[in-house]
């Protein structure tokens, strides 16, 4: 057996500053977060994240049409096409769907609604705060013509079919100078919005939203001006503008420099330090000042509406799509601007891909006080799902402990308190689907790439690895995240079988008995919520809310044994002290754990009763089932 005793990953935290189990509204007061600091609200976070457009059709008066899409892969709506009924079986074709010109089943979906809105959202603001969250990260709000909302027409709206009334936002958009702040009037679906903003702020929830100062859509608002003026257009060099049309021919030439090479997106223009480099993280800035300032303007708006110089009303950060592509010179720009309105802003990093699927790049260059409080933590995911999940690449508990050293190495108490722990997200296999395959996660992951891949109901034991991998995100450094409908026992492949309608008790859903492959039969799952996941869940939330050490106690590893599978962790400061074990061997198996003379223990959370605790001196012996864990509290 390989005993590690007192590995310290973490060194001085500060006391937690409330101890009170009560939720905290969001206060109106002044905050003093130092410019390289992230806000001490994070590391106290739980996450919950919100796909609108699928998460509930609150108001079917505003669902997408047509003329809404114009501009959405995969370039044109189908004559006969119509929002898709929310219950509908996941692989099930839509007639629609016969006559379009683009072959394949994931192309064809691209072009699929289901009409999610923002009076959705409100409807189930008090499900969301039962749920024991106080953090909200919502996907793209702003006004765009796809699903995903990641090709904005214009950044500083919320989309039309989001709000009560489309063709009056639409109207009132049109009478903007979209370059002048000062012309900016407030659409219903913007106000809707900050009535959400204000019900969260209520509850004691924060609020980020997620924008791509990367990229826009075809029909973003100035690159349809560059469209029709050429050089002669105020916006000509916020992007990469490859060649304009030619008004003699009756093609039409125009052409911009797209993200990963497609047509719907267009990349913003940056200047790169060296004018060569090709490996991101990139020296450098955006090529356009008055870009900058634009992208300032429309953050302004969201972090303090009406400009009383009280963000109390406003949304309270950004998480920062593909940021790993956008020079560094501007995010440390783009902080001191954010932090300026105010000082308690968050700012979290998709930094993701340096080689997919193989290697992560380095957050380290990013946190270090000047651009980013935290990053979206997939590296964690990747080695957690190793361990808890013997997938691939498979860990043994010494491997773990390693991975974790590894990523966690250099990297400031404050930050590895705020990150966005990963567990799943809206283009990344559901967590119980990924548990289920045990391929390479995001990799192979659909049923086009591997036609082995599990698309069905998970079984037994994956909500078993699931339960574990849970636990272990909830006791673990840094903010734990919910991608909307984990908690109901949701599943699905990579995107976009992960971004199916949200699980609601209150509507029917069609069983899932249609395959990915026409003709081909597959077990027929009943769609329900999960409840016995669901109630785990929250008490997950609850301990994590009512165990400070948890967001503030320092990490030691005490047994990390390879021949049994085992593996356990203190979480403790002063004299507060958690320890959290697990058996993931597949028999039931006895730990020896170190712990204070004569210390005594209560569970406060076991995803398998134990089945045995006694106390030997300065030594705890635990008997747990196979794959199970449990969360101690020192008396």
């Amino acid at each position: 057996m390989l005993k590690i005793a007192h590995l310290s990953l973490l060194i001085g935290l500060l006391l937690y500053s409330c101890t009170s189990t009560e939720p905290q509204l969001v206060q109106e007061k002044e905050v003093t977060t130092n410019l390289s600091d992230a806000p001490s609200w994070t590391k106290d976070a739980i996450w919950y994240q919100i796909f609108v457009e699928r998460f509930r059709n609150g108001d079917p008066d505003n669902d997408p049409r047509p003329k809404d899409m114009l501009g959405a892969y995969p370039g044109f709506v189908p004559a006969n096409w119509s929002v898709t009924p929310w219950g509908q079986d996941w692989y099930k074709r839509e007639d629609w769907q016969k006559d379009m010109k683009v072959e394949g089943f994931y192309s064809r979906i691209q072009a699929r609604r289901f009409g999610g809105d923002l009076q959705g959202v409100l409807e189930k603001i008090d499900y969301i705060q039962s749920l024991g969250i106080n953090a909200v990260y919502f996907n793209p709000l702003n006004d765009a013509p796809s699903l995903h909302k990641y090709d904005a027409r214009n950044y500083r709206h919320i989309d039309r079919n989001f709000g009560p009334n489309p063709d009056g936002d639409i109207a009132t958009i049109a009478a903007e100078t979209p370059g002048d702040p000062s012309t900016w009037k407030w659409t219903s679906a913007d106000s809707l919005f900050l009535q959400i903003v204000d019900a969260f702020h209520q509850r004691g929830i924060r609020v980020i939203l997620d924008y791509s100062w990367n990229h826009t859509g075809t029909e973003f608002f100035a690159l349809q001006d560059i469209q029709q003026k050429g050089k002669d257009s105020p916006y000509y060099d916020w992007f990469n503008i490859v060649a304009l049309d030619d008004p003699n021919t009756p093609e039409n030439e125009f052409e911009f420099e797209g993200w990963a090479g497609t047509t719907t997106l267009a990349v913003v223009g940056k200047t790169i330090t060296p004018a060569d480099d090709e490996e991101m993280p990139f020296e450098g800035n955006l090529s356009s000042a008055s870009l900058k300032e634009h992208i300032f303007a429309v953050s302004a708006r969201w972090l303090d509406p009406n400009q009383d110089g009280d963000p109390s009303d406003g949304i309270d950060g950004f998480r920062l799509d593909v940021a790993g592509e956008v020079p560094q010179g501007f995010w440390r720009d783009y902080r001191k601007a954010v932090r300026a309105i105010n000082p308690d802003t968050y700012l979290v990093g998709e930094i993701w891909w340096q080689k997919w699927p193989d290697s992560f790049m380095e957050p380290r260059p990013f946190l270090e006080g000047d651009q980013f409080d935290a990053i979206m933590n997939y590296r964690w995911y990747r080695i957690a799902r190793g361990f808890f999940a013997q997938a691939g690449p498979v860990l043994k508990p010494s491997e773990f402990v390693a991975g974790i050293q590894k990523i966690n190495e250099g990297i400031a108490l404050d930050k590895l308190q705020a990150m966005m722990n990963m567990s799943a997200s809206h283009d990344a296999p559901r967590l119980s689907t990924s548990l289920f395959n045990k391929n390479l996660n995001k990799y192979q992951a659909k049923p086009n790439d591997d036609p082995d891949y599990k698309i069905h109901q998970p079984d037994a034991k994956t909500l078993k690895e699931q339960k574990l991998l849970l636990m272990h995100q909830f006791t673990f450094i840094g903010a734990p995240q919910i991608w909307n409908g984990d908690e109901v026992g949701m599943w699905g492949a990579d995107d976009p079988d992960c971004r199916k309608p949200m699980l609601w008790e209150d509507l029917d859903y069609e069983p899932e008995q249609a395959h990915y492959e026409i003709g081909r039969s597959r077990s027929i799952d009943s769609i329900r919520v999960n409840k016995e996941l669901l109630a785990y869940y929250k008490q997950l939330t609850s301990l994590r809310s009512t165990q400070p050490v948890l967001a503030n106690g320092e990490l030691a590893f005490i047994v990390a044994d390879d021949e049994n599978m085992t593996l356990a962790y203190r979480r403790f400061e002063e004299e507060n002290e958690i320890i959290v074990a697990f058996n993931r061997g597949e028999k039931e198996t006895t730990m020896s754990l170190p712990v204070a003379q004569a210390a005594r223990y209560k569970e406060l959370l076991s995803t398998g009763a134990a089945s045995s605790i006694e106390s030997k001196e300065d030594q705890l012996m635990i008997t747990l089932p196979s794959l199970s864990g449990i969360v101690l509290q020192r008396q």
